[in-house]
């Protein structure tokens, strides 16, 4: 009985043996790998920069004549409508100054008056009198810069905007023409203010589109177009610069976010080139590299030249043409020749 169930265990054993060495000989099947269409796109990357949001207009407000800052009415931040008075100076003085000027001109009228009388009965002469008429129109003008001074001893918003800086405080001497207030205009808008270096100034133009995103609002991409490029460098730091205006939105922005802005410049997309996914390269050196291209239900390793890498995208300046199918997913497990099975052939490499 016991050799008979040894003679039953070789004989599942080797059964078993069999069917192991059946399945290792077995050949393995195609390779699963996806593939996406190699597409148009542009003939130079899209320009990738960090800028400043800024109020378009920023206005700075002061006063036409010195003195001591009497009232300083806002805060930083304060929005402020068209006519608000937002600060004055003391104005004994400038009150004295006008005064003063008003009681001269009364005298030089006097004068002027008294010397017509005599003119006529001929006690004066007219050069006498032509010199009392000359001393009353000098009076007269020292009156009015009197009034107009006066009339700017106050500083009064002359647009809707928000306060962005004080840059002085009550009881302080102000000199005159000495910025007091920095107002952001509401009227115009926000820009964006960066700066380029000299290769890629030169692929800007007007009008060129921008996307922008802002830490301070995660997810948001907002839009806009080129409005302004400095026909020289900033002799600071040898950048030019360059003005994106924001196309209206209702989020609440504030001048002094920092921005990621992405220039697409409209002579980069004049002409055109072939794109496809980085994950298609499968190994490069320098400008050279390899990619798969599908043949049918196998895949032939081809190298190709790179232009140029924009984010996730390949731009290529020969090698594959529009429309041919490269491996991205199972592109480093396979090789020259080798039969696969696609799982998905897309059409766009983005």
């Amino acid at each position: 009985m016991r050799i008979t169930h040894l003679i039953l265990a070789l004989s599942g054993a080797l059964a078993v043996a069999g069917c192991n060495s059946t399945a290792k000989e077995a050949p393995p099947g195609p390779t699963p790998v996806r593939a996406v269409a190699a597409i148009d796109g542009p003939a130079a990357p899209a320009i990738r920069t960090n800028g400043l949001l800024v109020n378009k207009d920023e206005i700075r407000l002061s006063f036409k004549v010195g003195g001591v800052l009497k009232h300083l009415n806002v805060v930083e931040g304060e929005h402020v409508r068209k006519g608000q008075k937002l600060a004055e100076i003391e104005q004994a003085e400038i009150n004295a100054q006008v005064e003063q000027a008003r009681q001269a001109h009364d005298k030089s009228q006097r004068d002027l008056e008294r010397g017509e009388r005599l003119y006529a009965d001929k006690v004066i002469s007219l050069e006498q009198l032509q010199d009392l008429r000359t001393q009353t129109a000098v009076t007269q003008a020292a009156r009015n810069s009197a009034e107009f001074n006066w009339n700017y001893a106050a500083i009064v918003a002359p647009r809707d905007g928000t306060v962005l800086r004080r840059l002085a405080e009550e009881r302080e001497l102000v000199s005159a023409g000495t910025p007091v207030l920095v107002l952001g205009a509401q009227d115009k808008g926000f820009v964006i203010r960066t700066g380029l270096a000299d290769r890629e100034i030169v692929q800007v133009k007007l009008g060129d589109k921008a996307q922008l995103t802002l830490d301070a609002l995660p997810g948001v991409t907002l839009t806009g177009k080129v409005t302004e490029i400095a026909s020289a460098a900033d002799s600071s730091n040898g950048m030019f610069n360059v003005e994106v205006m924001l196309d209206r939105t209702d989020l609440p922005l504030k001048s002094g976010l920092v921005a990621k802005l992405i220039l697409d410049p409209a002579t980069a997309s004049a002409s055109r080139r072939v794109h496809i996914p980085i994950s298609a390269i499968v190994e490069g050196s320098g400008r050279t590299a390899s990619v798969f291209v599908l043949d049918k239900d196998r895949v032939r390793r081809r190298e190709v030249e790179v232009a140029f890498i924009d984010n996730e995208t390949v731009a290529l300046a020969s090698g594959v043409a529009r429309g041919e199918l490269v491996v991205t997913d199972g592109a480093l497990y396979v090789d020259d020749g080798e039969q696969v099975a696609v799982l998905a052939a897309l059409q766009d490499a983005r």
